[in-house]
């Protein structure tokens, strides 16, 4: 694969003033400025290209160093991260930047009725971007944050008689909601709009949002605490394409994995290069809208060493949920000095659900390269088992596939 961006090179002269602007504000970071020495000019995109990619502790350095503040309103300052990596910062200004998203996608309109059910959680943003979106269309908001399992009936009961007809959150939470629907036989016949961001979309979650709200269509984000949203789809779309805002320049490598640089002259941080661990390809969308579109293949991150051997968590999940009655499943390792001691399959199924976890155990566990090798002397030691509840971060609601716990 060649490098490719979402940005044609005739456009390109904007967007290397504010890269030029952002590479002259890392320089200011003593512990960054060595990397970037002969990094003078930026005079095209394939220079730019040729930058040091920053990762999310480059990034925690270089803000920790610049402390930005908005000039106009509050600055706001979130976390993400913290569930299978180290927390990451990111500053916004009041607003978060969702009337540049709103200029150029209306998934909601005044007269909607919308649930925001992203979690308003200890220094997590979404929540509030989602309602910065809201507040810009001039709907309705019911803004209910994080649900017990004992409130989703009377939340939906509730719903249903004010006519909901948009719904936000991770797939992780949204995938709760329809499914207790759709236990208790809850319909939500006026709902149009399901606006996800913060992890990827869910087959499982469609299939559970055709019985519920068969009239409901998906409207994905893409972004993160530090580029905020850097695309956006309809359902025109495929779930795992989106189209690059006009102030967010995308760009693939060789290696697949995508860098984020901002090219909004106020973004309070200094996005160059940023890689958040995504691999994808700069693609034409099927939708037909003109431009170029951005796929995400999924997370690079998602292969760990287990005993010194890769493991493909995703491919895991993947077989896992392939099982009847398996609506979720997770991988957890746990790991004791650095070593794993244990591997389990993490699987929530459907009501009276018979799953033969011995048997799913010992396919995956023979046709895995890595399970079987790294487990040949204690295969005791990888299981398989069902849980009333996958392990979920407790601020976000994201339920990742790859969970990791340190043994003491």
């Amino acid at each position: 694969m060649t490098e490719s961006f979402s940005l044609p090179p005739e456009a390109a002269g904007a967007a290397l003033d504010v890269a030029r602007s952002n590479l002259q504000r890392l320089k200011t970071v003593p512990e960054l400025a060595s990397r970037y020495t002969g990094c003078e000019t930026v005079g095209t995109l394939g220079e730019l290209a040729a930058l040091p990619p920053l990762v999310k502790d480059d990034l925690n350095t270089a803000l920790a160093h610049l402390e930005p503040k908005a000039e106009d309103g509050a600055t706001w300052l979130f976390q993400s991260g913290g569930s299978t990596g180290a927390p990451k910062i990111g500053y916004a200004p009041t607003g978060f930047y969702m009337a540049g998203v709103a200029a150029h996608w209306q998934p909601l309109d005044r007269d909607d009725v919308f649930v925001n059910a992203w979690g308003a959680g200890r220094m997590w943003g979404a929540h509030f971007l989602a309602a910065g979106l809201a507040d810009l269309s001039g709907c309705r908001i019911i803004a209910v944050g994080s649900v017990t399992r004992d409130e989703y009936a009377d939340w939906l009961g509730f719903f249903a008689a004010r006519r909901v007809t948009a719904i936000g959150g991770t797939p992780s939470v949204l995938r709760l909601w329809f499914a207790h629907a759709r236990a208790a036989g809850i319909t939500l016949p006026a709902l149009r709009k399901v606006l996800w961001l913060g992890e990827a979309w869910q087959p499982q979650l469609a299939e559970d949002m055709a019985v519920v709200a068969p009239d409901a269509q998906r409207w994905g984000m893409f972004g993160s605490t530090e580029t905020w949203v850097v695309g956006t789809n309809t359902p025109d779309c495929p779930a795992d394409t989106f189209h690059p805002l006009p102030e967010q320049l995308v760009h693939a490598g060789p290696d697949e994995l995508l860098d984020f640089t901002t090219l909004n002259p106020a973004m309070l941080n200094p996005v160059l290069r940023y890689r958040t661990g995504d691999a994808g390809r700069i693609t034409e969308c099927p939708c037909g809208r003109p431009g170029r579109a951005m796929q995400v293949l999924g997370r690079r991150d998602s292969v760990v060493q287990v005993r010194g051997l890769g493991l493909h968590v995703d491919e895991v999940v993947a077989r896992a949920e392939q099982e009847p009655g398996v609506s979720r499943a997770q991988v957890l390792i746990t790991e004791q000095r650095g070593r794993a001691t244990a591997v389990e399959v993490l699987l929530l199924t459907d009501p009276d659900a018979g799953v033969d976890t011995e048997r799913l155990r010992k396919e995956v566990l023979a046709a895995t390269f890595t399970l079987s090798t790294a487990f040949q002397h204690d295969p005791e030691s990888f299981r398989v088992r069902t849980v009333d509840a996958l392990v979920s971060n407790d601020r976000t609601g994201k339920t990742a596939n790859l969970v990791v716990r340190e043994e003491s």
